[in-house]
């Protein structure tokens, strides 16, 4: 079976962020680094090439049987949007997500356009709580 493509490595964030072309992008990821580090309470590292992760976990697939290190929130920088990825899923926070603003959803993904879209505050409960709440899961099933 084929390891990973992307995993946890010694990359830096800081220079992965400064290297963003589009200076809009770049400050919104700056500032999206700040506020998940607050939120997650976590060091920053990078998965693969583009996704910055916060925290990990060991999961296992039901149904590859495949399994490894994953990051238990994170974002990446992409074309079209800022993609945040909490694994605790998006559907579990309608909520809080209802009341962030602009923005669109996908499993665990959440792609916000622009920072100034959406509630900062929101976002930084949103951020937390799933990190949070996640995290503890993962802990009683070990």
């Amino acid at each position: 079976m084929a390891a990973l493509k992307t995993q946890k490595n010694k990359a830096s964030v800081k220079e992965f962020i400064q290297a963003i072309p589009d200076e809009k992008k770049r400050k919104d990821s700056e500032a999206l680094l700040k506020i998940m580090k607050a939120a997650t309470g976590e060091k920053a590292f990078m998965w693969g090439d583009s996704i910055v992760g916060f925290g990990d976990y060991q999961y296992k697939s039901d149904r590859s049987k495949q399994g490894g290190d994953w990051f238990i929130a994170g974002f990446s920088p992409r074309k079209t949007s800022l993609t945040l990825y909490l694994m605790a899923g998006i559907s579990n926070y309608k909520v809080l997500v209802g009341q962030l603003g602009k923005c669109k959803t996908s499993g665990s993904c959440l792609h916000i356009s622009s920072l100034a879209d959406v509630e900062i505050s929101v976002l930084k409960k949103l951020i937390s709580t799933a990190f949070h709440e996640f995290k503890e899961r993962v802990k009683k099933k070990a």
